[in-house]
């Protein structure tokens, strides 16, 4: 869906259909492609699916983080003279989804979020693989699903180009430290809006008793599983994810 991706001004960005504003936000090494089947079913049931290109690698060290982002996405949020948006996030896109609704609840009708950071994750290890190490890499890539397969070869690549480009290498971990600084644990119970959680099983990046913990912690949350799923379930089971999102997004009236 790349050739649909409209700019303006500092923002690019994928916006398939009409209705209630659906703003998916991706995580880290992740792209639009991820979300296409979200794309295409939520836009053929009345959602205006709006997916943001964060600008992970773009924005200097010191705005290479969730609050930065977070910015990012509330001034995009104005720049569309959007009301009351549906956030949808996966991994850093659902930290940043959270971080969002804490400072702008107003603008925020409902949350959901999948393999979210923001409490605990294991990202690729503590130190990343030695640069050039394909095989390695490759199986880093293929460990964050529960079926290796998923890892299409365009998945490895895109890793591994990062992970051997020093400027994109350096800001990944900057990132990641900063999702580690931005823990939410204190700032959940206070966060009122409707949240659904939908975690894989399976998932060893943020693993279930995340998903757990973020259900307790959040007020007005509702936790989903999906089985044999790792890390990023909209892409593992596309179906199984837009049938909880629905049948969830339908009981709010949302």
């Amino acid at each position: 869906m790349t050739d649909q991706l409209t700019t303006e001004g500092k923002y690019t960005y994928l916006e398939v259909g009409e209705g209630t504003p659906l703003l998916v936000l991706h995580g880290l090494m992740g792209g639009l492609s991820n979300f296409d089947g979200v794309t295409s079913h939520f836009s053929a049931k009345g959602y205006k699916v709006i997916v943001p290109i964060l600008p992970i690698y773009t924005k200097s060290l010191l705005k290479t983080n969730v609050k930065s982002f977070s910015k990012y996405v509330y001034e995009f949020i104005k720049f569309k003279k959007l009301d009351q948006v549906i956030l949808l996030g996966n991994s850093l896109g659902g930290h940043i989804g959270l971080y969002l609704t804490k400072l702008h609840p107003e603008c925020i009708k409902a949350l959901a979020i999948t393999g979210s950071s923001g409490l605990y994750e294991n990202s690729m290890g503590s130190s990343y693989p030695r640069r050039g190490d394909y095989e390695v890499i490759k199986k880093k890539a293929q460990d964050v699903f529960y079926d290796p397969e998923v890892a299409t070869k365009e998945i490895i690549d895109e890793v591994y180009e990062t992970i051997n480009d020093r400027n994109k290498l350096i800001k990944t971990l900057t990132i990641a430290k900063s999702a580690i600084r931005h823990n939410m644990g204190k700032e959940l119970p206070k966060m009122t809006t409707n949240t659904c959680i939908i975690w894989g099983k399976n998932d060893i990046v943020t693993p279930p008793e995340v998903a757990e913990e973020f259900h307790r912690l959040l007020p007005n949350s509702e936790l989903f599983w999906i089985d044999k799923c790792g890390h990023a379930a909209m892409m593992e089971h596309p179906e199984k994810f837009n049938q909880i999102l629905d049948a969830w997004l339908t009981k709010h009236n949302l």
